[in-house]
């Protein structure tokens, strides 16, 4: 998600003046523009090739151009470059048309690859420019931590829809300002929860909804990364908001929300650092955390900066048990069910058909927009993780168990649609 520290410096330079300052004058949003008959699909018609006793195949799905939903990118660092733009080639109702950049050298390139026009490549500086930019429907903030709260105030302001990188922001404060300037401007807000739009990630939550694991009683995860240049912005405090947990801890958190259909009640946590290692002098390497949910249920998770990578869940219910290993990674991901099946204990490995989550992602924000739902994955879902996120440094920092108070609604949204 981010530049080198070239970039970061450029950008720090050019960033606008703060959520404040925006906030004050965004009572002058702009137009929400969609396009008529936007995202509308048409299947092609092929024959079939396979017997009745095969999966059955799906005809495609192809959208012109002119009605796919317009995304500007915000920020064009390593997630940017390597995994969202690449995504659209596989997105059915979704197309890029525009770039902000700090750097205007690399913003030009990475237009000219995508055939994006150079009037729709934006700086930090002009960025609020592009409520004038029809083309853009919405803009996906790909942005270190702390300024996902900035610009997506001036983006509401600007009268676009919003698909912001998790974690949402560094602050509870953040993440409010963030849904009252979307509401304020009446344009959606989304954040990219990618794991709760996968399809293995789906068929576990399914499996539960379902009784097929009984009642659940653990979730034990993990997610960690060996993190090496101490001068990117992932460990400075004031970028980040955090080291391992809001990054990378976030995701076995949110699969505890997501998977079990629960919301904790407490939590008891721990963070280290290595004495004297100049890469965690400012954020932790690593966080370990217990969750408590009222129905019994349990979720044991570490996150860390500082351990050979390794990505994985299992949870474990009554009945049977289902995770992922790997689990939470952008490809390659494989998923296992156990339980009893005709007195065996049997251990299944169902297969999905490879597919970016990026596109699936960004599918169904563009789906959200031209059928006027909410997102599946709102800003209420990003501001409970933000203030679980918040208990658990204080459970840490004070060394005791701290109580979680239930979100006063819904943190959810409708259901995606299967083909988005």
């Amino acid at each position: 998600m981010s530049d080198r520290t070239s970039g970061r410096r450029r950008f720090l330079q050019m960033a606008g003046s703060g959520v404040a300052a925006v906030a004050a004058g965004a009572a002058t949003a702009a137009t929400v523009h969609t396009p008529p008959g936007a995202a509308e699909g048409i299947r092609v018609k092929l024959p079939p090739t396979l017997a009745g006793s095969e999966a059955p195949e799906k005809d495609p799905l192809v959208t012109p151009p002119g009605k796919r939903i317009g995304f500007a990118i915000v920020g064009l660092g390593h997630l940017a470059l390597e995994w969202i733009l690449p995504a659209f080639a596989q997105s059915k109702y979704a197309k890029p048309v525009a770039l902000v950049s700090g750097d205007p050298a690399k913003a030009r390139k990475v237009a000219d690859q995508y055939g994006i026009a150079g009037r729709s490549v934006y700086g930090y500086k002009d960025f609020d420019r592009i409520a004038h930019d029809d083309a853009v429907d919405v803009i996906y903030i790909v942005l270190p931590n702390s300024m996902h709260a900035e610009f997506t105030v001036r983006g509401a302001a600007a009268g676009k829809h919003i698909l912001c990188e998790k974690p949402m922001a560094t602050s509870v404060a953040e993440c409010e300002s963030m849904i009252a300037a979307c509401r304020h401007a009446n344009v959606r807000l989304m954040i990219g929860y990618r794991s709760q739009y996968e399809p293995m990630d789906r068929a576990i939550a399914k499996l539960v909804r379902d009784g097929k694991l009984g009642a659940l009683r653990e979730l034990v995860a993990s997610n960690s990364q060996r993190q090496g240049d101490p001068g990117q912005w992932r460990q400075k405090k004031a970028l980040a908001g955090g080291g391992a947990l809001p990054d990378i801890g976030l995701y076995c958190l949110n699969a505890a929300r997501f998977l079990s259909g629960e919301e904790p009640t407490e939590v008891f946590a721990s963070t280290w650092a290595p004495a004297g290692d100049p890469r965690f002098t400012e954020v932790e390497a690593a966080v370990r955390f217990s969750l408590a949910f009222p129905s019994g249920f349990g979720a044991t998770a570490v996150a860390s900066y500082d351990s050979h990578d390794s990505r994985f869940f299992r949870l474990q219910g009554t009945e049977g048990w289902a995770g992922m290993n790997p689990a939470f990674a952008y490809q390659g991901l494989k998923m296992q069910q156990s339980r009893l099946i005709e007195g065996h204990d049997t251990l299944l490995e169902p297969s999905f058909p490879p597919r970016s989550q990026f596109a699936t992602e960004l599918d169904h924000m563009a789906r959200c927009i031209v059928d006027g739902r909410e997102p599946h994955t709102p800003g209420e879902e990003g501001l409970q993780d933000q203030k679980i996120m918040d208990a658990i440094y204080t459970s840490a920092r004070e060394g005791r168990v701290v109580r979680i108070a239930p979100p006063p609604a819904r943190t959810r949204g409708p259901e995606p649609d299967d083909d988005a």
